[in-house]
């Protein structure tokens, strides 16, 4: 009689025990899937944040680029286009002085 309560306590602790496996490997696949998760998360929210960065640094640099092209060219024609108009009268001021000169010269 003493042996099969040995045996039935042997069973009962062994059915237990296998209770408490089960229960510590789920909390471990629990614990496992809250941290891949968070590393995901993690992951990529850096990753995205790295993308957005660079993007953003390429996007500001070529309209950067584009914008001060065409400005120093719309810049530079009007600054040409005014200098020449300015020139041009000097120079037939210039001239009428001198043409001045030459007549009363030969006068």
């Amino acid at each position: 009689m003493k042996e099969n309560a040995v045996i039935t306590i042997i069973s009962i602790t062994i059915i237990v025990l296998n209770m408490m496996m089960i229960i510590v490997l789920d909390i471990k696949n629990a614990i496992m899937m809250a941290t891949m998760a968070e590393v995901m998360t993690v992951t990529m929210a850096e990753i995205m944040v790295a993308t957005m960065t660079e993007v953003m640094a390429v996007v500001m640099a070529v309209t950067t680029a584009e914008v001060t092209v065409a400005t120093t060219a719309e810049v530079t024609v009007a600054t040409m286009a005014e200098v020449t108009v300015a020139t041009m009268a000097v120079v037939k001021d210039v001239a009428a002085v001198g043409a001045g000169c030459f007549n009363l010269i030969n006068n």
